[in-house]
């Protein structure tokens, strides 16, 4: 059964919608996150993905507690962590040897069947088997090969190892993350990994989109670091046109203000104003008469400029209500502003469950792709494969035809 995201009128039983990528045919020869996330996305947009594992399987398989432990269909039970069923939901998985010539020779044919093939091995650690970019599209020209290492296929450190936390510091985003009184701070995500697969999957589609132009395939090149220095935006800018070395602000905003975390009488919570109205309204919420008309004040340039005076007026007036109170109120005056969620509070959250986020594909809990379309279904059935549940049988297009 397919699941249908919220915003979706489920398509008439005589005239059912296909979900957008149905009869892409991708083989991915990737393990932990950023590769398989990249599998997970296109599995959810409907493409047939069959994830090649090696007989111990991909890493994350033991990467836990938490785990989960299911029926393996032989008479046991599988154990695998829930790290990687967050990252390879809809896949079927095939263990294949590459050391083994008929598994090897197996592997080649499913590829010459495939549009997409995923890989993160080091850069050039599959030319030996024969798996590399150049020889797969000799056979299958057509082929869209996505390569995902830390610092990408040119450049002097391209055969070096690169893990999302290296690349978090290397790429500027822990000097800004964290307070400034206390040393640099990670994302609590492997945030370069996951955005990583987020381009890949452009990649892939921009690539899939020009091929129909072409009629050729192409090597799509993502690096951990090139993402992590994109992800700099406007704090690059800044360096890169006036000058200027951002560095840790801790959950203030270097541009704009109040945009930060306030305290209330039982907690702390997010006050986010973008704009001078919004500024404006926050005064008359809080009884700040004269305030939002004060040149010091009125403009977000200027409450930049003062704002080691004016927030801690604004923290005076916050942090005698409870969090409930100023949330409503600022809810009730048009100010964005909210509480500042636990993971568990996050998923309990009204609009997340009705925005049919959370999921649970053969009955494991999970976390939808957060894309909604107007008419096609994402596929949600199928949960994280059991080690080697499927065949080397990839549906061939040239038996459709």
């Amino acid at each position: 059964m397919q699941d249908t995201a919220p915003n979706q009128t489920p398509a008439p039983e005589s005239a059912p919608e296909s979900a957008p990528l149905a009869g892409l045919k991708v083989v991915e020869l990737a393990r932990v996150l950023a590769g398989p996330w990249i599998g997970q996305t296109l599995a959810d947009l409907g493409a047939e993905v069959i994830k090649v594992e090696s007989p111990a399987g991909d890493d994350t398989r033991r990467w836990g507690p938490p785990f989960i432990e299911r029926d393996d269909g032989k008479g046991g039970v599988e154990t695998v962590a829930t790290y990687f069923h967050s990252a390879n939901r809809g896949k079927t998985s095939i263990v294949c040897n590459f050391s083994d010539n008929a598994d090897l020779k197996r592997l080649m044919a499913l590829i010459d069947e495939a549009d997409v093939v995923i890989e993160n091995f080091k850069f050039g650690g599959l030319k030996k088997y024969g798996l590399d970019y150049d020889a797969l599209s000799a056979r299958n020209p057509g082929l869209i090969y996505a390569s995902v290492t830390g610092f990408g296929q040119t450049g002097p450190r391209a055969r070096q190892p690169g893990y999302d936390f290296l690349i978090q510091g290397m790429c500027g985003l822990m000097d800004l993350t964290g307070s400034p009184e206390h040393e640099p701070e990670k994302v609590g995500i492997a945030v370069t990994d996951i955005v990583t697969g987020l381009y890949g999957i452009i990649g892939i589609q921009a690539a899939l989109i020009e091929r129909t132009r072409s009629g050729k395939g192409q090597h799509v090149d993502l690096s951990l670091l090139d993402t992590g220095v994109a992800l700099l935006s406007n704090q690059g800018m800044a360096h890169l046109m006036g000058g200027k070395n951002p560095t840790r602000v801790g959950n203030a905003h270097t541009s704009i203000v109040p945009y930060q975390v306030f305290p209330a009488s039982d907690g702390h919570f997010v006050i986010a104003c973008g704009n001078d109205g919004q500024f404006a309204a926050l005064c008359q919420m809080l009884g700040m008469e004269g305030v939002a008309q004060d040149p010091d004040y009125a403009t977000n340039p200027a409450r930049v400029r003062h704002r080691d005076v004016l927030c801690p007026m604004i923290a005076a007036r916050t942090s005698l209500r409870t969090k409930a109170d100023l949330i409503a109120a600022l809810e009730a005056s048009g100010v964005p502003g909210g509480p500042i969620n636990t993971v568990a509070e996050a998923l309990a959250e009204p609009q997340v469950e009705a925005r049919g986020m959370k999921i649970a594909p053969e009955g494991l809990a999970g976390l939808r792709t957060p894309i909604a379309f107007s008419r096609s279904p994402l596929v949600l059935d199928k949960a994280g494969p059991l080690l080697g549940n499927g065949t080397w049988a990839f549906r061939s297009r040239r038996t459709e035809d």
